[in-house]
């Protein structure tokens, strides 16, 4: 069973939701819609206060070509256009509604009729994405009709639809595989018409067998579409990790996917395009795994975009007395949420609540340079170098040695028997080390 072939790791599995079929949530009262829900431009807003809004309508516009443009998940009135705390504890514009009742607006097919044929040419097709706002839903939350266009000179070969999951505790795309298989075949055929190419893999982890099994017999009448199961192996998520699992092609320090004639598009992503282009329905709602062993019922739930996470966590129990910390995501490359009520967002894959045994903070000590993180790195980094680098502000230093091609898969400071928070100072480098990259190109 193939895997990528350079670091990695193997942290305990905890798919609690795995078994747990995806449930809708209620309406909130109020909901919280952030105008900066992807990678680029913050969309910019084209209702104002006092507003009245349908459900999939417009609320902000895609502000250049790397942006996505923003729906309105809710019926009811604007109530104001404000800054809010987001996931990463920052504050963000976001558009508040009152919400009302749940008016869809007109053309949106709202019921559960297959769609399969599609007449649409392929730029039409890139087209209702990119009036969908559909983002790369994995957690990066990349405009997805920018990669569907390629640059010049650029072509693929292949599309790799990801479905790895193999963040710990996370359930979200497995259940999604299992309740929404022929939707996502049917999107996958759409994403290859789109970019024109005639081979599309799903990578699978062997421990969603169950996945495995359901799309391997949806794709038998399409041999173009090949179901790939895959070793457990921790970061096998990543782009270029899987892209090297699958296709053996490794893409270069600083190259993009393309480059090596593959596009990556993950399950949750390839099931809202199918959506958008079938269905006409933007990308206003998505599945989130409410996880965490002190959980009363962990929990697979679909929610609006812009539901306060509180809700959520509300939906799975409560907070247990114990918990500890609530993460935007899973343990490895999750955030520790500064605010339970922050808004579901489009990249919001899940809510892990954390006791406090596991919150713990080890006792840090000196590194004994064993080099367990260099092994662990599956971008061939030297975690331990970096972080010393960026502990001491050496920043042209930290350029020199690629610090911008870390991945922050945390199997550096998952493997350090120091408890060195090497991540934390890499993240802290790579901020820095970004922002001096852009100045100088910007001059």
């Amino acid at each position: 069973m193939r895997t990528f072939r350079m670091g990695g790791i193997h942290p305990p599995e905890c798919k609690l939701g795995a078994g747990k079929p995806i449930s809708v949530m209620p309406l909130p009262k109020q909901g919280c819609v952030l105008l900066s829900q992807h990678i680029g431009a913050p969309a910019q807003p084209v209702v104002e206060r006092g507003a009245m809004v349908k459900t999939g309508q417009l609320l902000a516009k895609a502000g250049g070509f790397v942006s996505a443009n923003i729906h309105s998940p809710f019926t009811g009135k604007v109530a104001k256009i404000a800054d809010v705390v987001d996931a990463s504890g920052y504050p963000k514009p976001a558009i508040f509604i009152d919400v009302q009742d749940d008016e869809w607006e007109e053309g949106i097919d709202l019921t559960e009729t297959l769609v399969r044929e599609c007449k649409l040419e392929p730029k039409e097709i890139v087209q209702k994405i990119a009036d969908a706002g559909i983002v790369g839903m994995g957690g990066a939350c990349f405009p997805t009709q920018v990669k569907l266009t390629p640059p010049p000179g650029k072509v693929a070969d292949i599309l790799i639809i990801n479905g790895v999951e193999c963040e710990p505790y996370l359930t979200a795309d497995h259940r999604l595989m299992v309740e929404k298989a022929q939707e996502i075949v049917v999107g996958i055929r759409l994403l290859m018409k789109a970019l024109n190419v005639k081979k599309a893999v799903i990578g699978i982890e062997s421990n969603k067998p169950d996945a495995i099994e359901i799309l391997s017999h949806q794709t038998i009448p399409y041999p173009e579409i090949e179901v790939m199961p895959l070793q457990m192996h921790y970061p096998q998520g990543g782009e270029k990790q899987l892209i090297d699992a699958v296709t053996r092609r490794q893409v270069k320090s600083g190259g993009l996917p393309v480059d090596v004639g593959a596009v990556v598009q993950n399950v949750g992503t390839v099931y809202a395009v199918y959506e958008a282009v079938q269905k006409n329905k933007p990308l206003i709602e998505r599945v989130v795994s409410v996880t965490g062993k002190s959980l009363k019922q962990p929990v697979n739930v679909k929610a609006r975009i812009g539901t306060p996470i509180s809700s959520l966590i509300d939906a799975a129990g409560g907070l247990p007395e114990n918990g500890a910390k609530v993460i935007s995501g899973g343990p490895m490359m999750g955030k520790a949420l500064a605010n339970i009520d922050a808004p579901v967002a489009k990249g919001t894959s899940g809510v892990l609540i954390i006791d406090e045994a596991e919150a713990l903070r080890r006792p840090v000590s000196d590194c004994i340079r064993c080099a367990k993180c260099v092994d662990a790195c599956p971008m061939g980094l030297e975690p331990y170098l970096l972080s010393a680098l960026s502990e001491r502000q050496l920043w042209d230093r930290t350029e020199k040695e690629n610090i911008m091609d870390c991945i922050e898969c945390g199997c550096c400071t998952f493997t350090c028997p120091a408890n060195r928070p090497l991540l934390d100072y890499i993240r802290i480098g790579k901020g820095k080390t970004g922002a001096l990259i852009r100045a100088r190109k910007a001059k």
